[in-house]
């Protein structure tokens, strides 16, 4: 196996939805073929595949069918089950690789790996089953959050516990399975650093970027921050940390928490594009989805210069509520632009699309993007401040 893979030959995605499409979308204008393995036969990323094979992920004729079309396999998300990944590798290159994968997947080894080097996250204890949760409470203090150690996103697989009442209930709402039980945080801000480490070891980063979420769902971006300098550079520091302890080849997001004391804490790792990062498509030099190309087919790491400040806004299915959205608005608002993802249908929460907006700064890209919004239809957003 080559570890360079050069246009005209085949990215292979695990996943078809919109950061499947957009990694497909690139790649297909790179010059790559793209091979697509989703148990949905309608799936975003579909329309930009040269081959889809449709089926669960451990479908063993799908798999060797996929492998054997694949000059690199890489992933869209991070619930893909292991043991598919584990003979994918041993077909095909995986980049990410599965000991990445294996380590930020599953949220107790991700906890475990950055107290192995020093890494700052909030205080934990894990907890494998229901008695547990009694001494970890101990350790921990109230207010704390229980989390699921596998399949929680946007606040799913998530419970805050608040009284010691609470216990059975929080301990159901997780799907009775391992969790950690992590200390309550008092958050300043949050933010997002994305990181591209190539094969030769090169470094890329962008951000960080400053999120609000609304109902655990991320609402909308800006970069840059408005952070602390200090605080900012420690959150760059930290990210390149963790993808050089991860010997990571590929792409990463590090979420964190800056909270009210100063402190920059890890809250999770996703060796993939994020949401939050978007809007590097127009804002930067190399997008996110160009560095996961580049790193995942063994090129040198992209420049991630931020070329002007921009913002982000989620289009979730609630946006439809009202009949189909005023799309010619977003082209009113100026340095603005549209992305729908070809999902169907609108459902509330469901994320159907984002807008960029650029600016002179980071307050007037997100006043453009917000205002892009709201023009589509007139519903509730966050306060930008």
């Amino acid at each position: 196996m080559s570890d360079v893979i050069l246009p005209d030959q085949t990215i292979g995605i695990l996943g078809g939805g919109q950061l499947g499409r957009m990694l497909a979308m690139v790649a297909r204008r790179s010059g790559y073929r793209v091979a697509l393995l989703t148990p949905d036969p309608d799936s975003p990323a579909s329309h930009f595949a040269n081959q889809i094979m449709v089926a669960d992920y451990d479908h063993r004729a799908a798999l060797e069918h996929f492998a054997s079309v694949s000059n690199v396999v890489t992933f869209e998300f991070e619930s893909v089950p292991v043991e598919p990944l584990r003979w994918i590798e041993n077909k095909v290159l995986l980049r990410p690789g599965l000991d990445v994968f294996e380590t930020v997947q599953n949220r107790i080894n991700e906890k475990k790996f950055l107290e192995k080097f020093q890494l700052p996250c909030s205080p934990f204890a894990v907890v494998s089953q229901r008695h547990e949760l009694d001494q970890a409470i101990r350790e921990v203090g109230l207010p704390c959050v229980l989390k699921s150690s596998a399949g929680g996103y946007d606040g799913k697989g998530q419970f805050v516990i608040r009284d010691l009442a609470e216990l059975d209930q929080a301990w159901q709402a997780i799907g009775d399975q391992p969790a950690t039980l992590e200390a309550w945080v008092e958050l300043a801000q949050e933010v997002s650093v994305l990181v591209a480490r190539d094969v030769f070891g090169a470094l890329a980063t962008f951000g960080p970027i400053e999120n609000v979420h609304s109902n655990h769902i991320l609402d909308w971006s800006v970069s840059p921050a408005r952070i602390d300098p200090l605080l900012s550079a420690r959150a760059s520091q930290n990210s390149q940390q963790v993808a050089e302890h991860l010997n990571l080849v590929g792409l990463i997001c590090i979420e964190f928490f800056v909270t009210r004391s100063g402190q920059v804490l890890v809250n999770e790792i996703a060796p993939r594009p994020h949401n939050s990062g978007h809007l590097t498509i127009e804002a930067a030099v190399t997008c996110q989805f160009e560095q996961q190309l580049r790193t995942v087919c063994g090129l040198p790491v992209g420049s991630f210069e931020q070329l002007r400040p921009a913002a982000m806004t989620n289009l979730l299915g609630d946006v439809w509520q009202s009949g189909t959205p005023r799309w010619d608005q977003v082209a009113a608002v100026p340095a603005s632009f549209l992305h729908l993802y070809d999902k169907s249908p609108p459902k509330p929460g469901r994320k159907m699309g984002h807008i960029t907006s650029l600016g002179d700064s980071s307050e007037t890209a997100l006043s453009r993007a917000i205002s892009a919004r709201q023009k589509l239809n007139p519903v509730p957003t966050n306060n930008a401040t």
